[in-house]
């Protein structure tokens, strides 16, 4: 479906949902450590949640088997909670979805488990976010999509940092993916305007290598065809007049 403007009541659901999403990663950020499971992180994001009062949307959806996607090192995206033990230096993706009276958020941040191995590691993660708060910089009334890839693009390709192609930002809201699609590049005054009142997930993908990624057996995790490492970072943000009021901060 295409996102469409959402109403003041709508839009104060999504704030609450944002707040609890933060709550949650912000809860597990200091947990990333060495010796850790991913499974025992996603026990903890339900049972926070389950506390706040909000409702996980991954669960289930498509058949997705946990509450939050856990993704290390080469793993881009959508990796499945396991018992999987954290190692000293990995990158570790939370990407969450909350969903609170109908209105959803979804927000992903990158984390380094103990010491970053490499200082590259840890300035992918520093570009990575920085390219994301360059795309939310962009927005405003009348934005069009084009300018949004283009801002993170630029921050990203100044790096020469692989940037996924096949996986973009999107609408969001009423379901956890709508259109348009947001892609990590673009032309600017290219694609679909945006207005006032819509709600977008921003999520920069990127590598220390290609930008070719495939899916695992398992059928979810999204891996980088040569093995590099990989950062992700995303929120939800609520268009305005004049620019962008990000719901899954605290």
């Amino acid at each position: 479906m295409q996102t469409r403007v959402k109403t003041p009541l709508e839009i104060e659901a999504m704030r609450v949902s944002g707040k609890m999403l933060a709550t949650v990663l912000q809860t597990l950020k200091p947990l990333v450590q060495p010796g850790i499971t991913t499974k025992e992180l996603a026990d903890r994001a339900a049972s926070e949640l389950k506390s706040l009062g909000g409702q996980p949307v991954f669960k289930g959806y498509q058949g997705f088997p946990d509450v939050i996607c856990i993704s290390v090192n080469d793993e881009v995206v959508h990796g499945i909670p396991s018992d999987r033990q954290l190692k000293e230096g990995d990158i570790v993706g939370l990407d969450f979805g909350v969903i609170y009276k109908g209105m959803i958020t979804d927000s992903a941040i990158s984390v380094i488990a103990g010491k970053p191995l490499k200082a590259s590691h840890k300035k992918l993660l520093e570009v990575t976010k920085q390219a994301m708060e360059a795309g939310i910089g962009v927005v405003r009334d009348g934005v069009r999509v084009g300018d949004i890839g283009y801002a993170v693009e630029q921050i990203l390709g100044a790096q020469r940092y692989g940037i996924v192609r096949d996986l973009v930002g999107h609408g969001v809201g009423h379901q956890l993916h709508e259109d348009p699609n947001i892609p990590n590049y673009g032309r600017q005054h290219t694609g679909p305007w945006l207005q006032a009142g819509m709600t977008i997930a921003i999520e920069p993908m990127a590598t220390l290598g290609t930008d070719r990624v495939y899916i695992a057996d398992d059928d979810w995790t999204v891996l980088t065809h040569d093995g590099s490492r990989s950062a992700h970072f995303e929120h939800t943000v609520l268009i305005t007049e004049d620019g962008a009021e990000i719901l899954t901060q605290l």
